[in-house]
């Protein structure tokens, strides 16, 4: 045994195989040999993350769908079909666009919220922080799933008001379905991924839920124009970003909006809401790079 060769040497902080002559080199320890994006990675993460709610597609994907479409049932046999018109289109019609951006980015904020939150509960939050994974491509991965899920639901629910009775769904300005739809979803997914890394039970992601997400969804003219409201309430809604982008959104299927009075405040808007979405990645960024409650 002792006048067997090392199988390895070090030289120079390099790892050296020197078995049958071999020579080869292996970089140091802890250096990184993954650079750029990891791009399989980061598909894995994304496909694993929307394998887990479509498992379960009947609770996270139809049920969502159906609950907000009861919405829309209720309010229109409440206030009756026909004689009520807001922003010179049938309630129905004025009510669709912003129950469809709600159940959105409600669905956004609960599948981001679920993902670090149940791996610390149960244990397995290890799978998510050993891959070869920068905090940056674990942001991306569970944010994207999100708003995977969001579309979904959103796609469903449309569905179901254009076969509505009374309901029309046409895109005045298809850009702003689009941007609004994306950015109201991430923007409820990164809340809900920097809630999973607050949150250390299940009772504090519905806190958020229930006393944050729900109200701001509900009171920001979801079912009405803030022109109704008091000059004080009318600014209170200016400062709740869901307003904009429910009114946004609206605005992509009417070529209506309460946003302002011209097209011109609908597209600072939509800048505005990018830039918000910015600000947040950026510190769900730190925040994972930080490490807290998390490699705790």
């Amino acid at each position: 045994m002792a006048d067997q060769a090392p199988a390895a040497a070090s030289v120079q902080g390099e790892f050296v195989d020197t078995s049958n002559g071999a020579g080869r080199k292996f970089p140091p320890k802890g250096e990184p040999q993954i650079t750029g994006i990891n791009r399989i990675g980061l598909w894995s993460l994304y496909i694993k993350e929307c394998r887990r709610f479509l498992k379960v597609q009947t609770q996270t994907v139809w049920a969502p769908a159906i609950t907000t479409l009861l919405f829309l049932v209720i309010f229109t046999v409440a206030l009756g079909r026909e004689g009520r018109e807001v922003l010179g289109v049938p309630f129905g019609t004025f009510v669709a666009p912003g129950l469809i951006m709600m159940g959105m980015m409600q669905n956004a904020f609960a599948n981001s919220s679920f993902s670090l939150l149940a791996g610390k509960l149960q244990g397995t939050i290890i799978d998510l922080l050993m891959p070869p994974l920068s905090e940056a491509e674990l942001m991306i991965g569970i944010v994207m799933a999100a708003i995977t899920r969001a579309v979904m639901v959103g796609g469903t629910v449309a569905l179901a008001m254009w076969l509505y009775p009374g309901v029309e769904m046409q895109a005045a300005h298809p850009w702003a379905i689009v941007w609004f739809g994306l950015m109201g979803s991430a923007m409820l997914a990164l809340m809900g991924l920097l809630t999973s890394i607050w949150a250390e039970k299940f009772d504090h992601s519905a806190a958020i839920t229930n006393f944050i997400v729900a109200p701001l969804s509900l009171l920001s003219g979801t079912f009405y124009v803030i022109s109704n409201l008091s000059p004080f309430f009318q600014a209170i809604s200016k400062a709740n970003p869901f307003f904009y982008m429910i009114s946004g959104f609206r605005f992509g299927f009417l070529g209506e909006s309460d946003i302002g009075n011209s097209n011109a405040d609908v597209v600072s808007a939509a800048i505005g809401v990018g830039v918000l979405n910015l600000v947040l990645g950026f510190i769900t960024y730190r925040v994972l790079k930080s490490g807290w409650k998390i490699k705790s």
